[in-house]
């Protein structure tokens, strides 16, 4: 019953319902999150944190970066269930539509630049 509690008080925020919608069978970094939600890095370092804390999303390190992902085979089963229900809803969102189409237009971006110019 914790976990799931867990679950889904971290999903009680509209922004870390994008960020599991946009990490959803992809890996990205906090400053490609950081452009597509328009918020400050540590505001979206805290969402990530309360995510990552309920086995929502996964997280490694790689140099200076961190990388997060949607939970997989490893996480929970409550984690999983909820994550394919908010991606099964989300589909056909018209916000995590345009979303996805915003993301699509980040991952075009050369990353290393993107993290650059929002630590100006």
């Amino acid at each position: 019953m914790r976990r799931l509690m867990a679950a889904l008080k971290a999903l009680a925020d509209e922004n870390r319902v994008r960020i599991l919608w946009a990490v959803e069978g992809r890996e990205l970094s906090v400053c490609q999150l950081v452009e597509l939600l328009g918020l400050a890095q540590s505001t979206v370092s805290k969402h990530l944190a309360i995510l990552h804390q309920a086995r929502l999303v996964e997280c490694r390190k790689e140099g200076r970066w961190v990388y997060y992902r949607a939970a997989d085979a490893n996480s929970p089963n409550e984690a999983r269930e909820i994550a394919a229900t908010v991606s099964r809803l989300l589909a056909a969102n018209r916000e995590a539509s345009e979303d996805s189409k915003r993301m699509e237009q980040i991952l075009k971006m050369d990353r290393n630049q993107l993290c650059r110019k929002q630590n100006q």
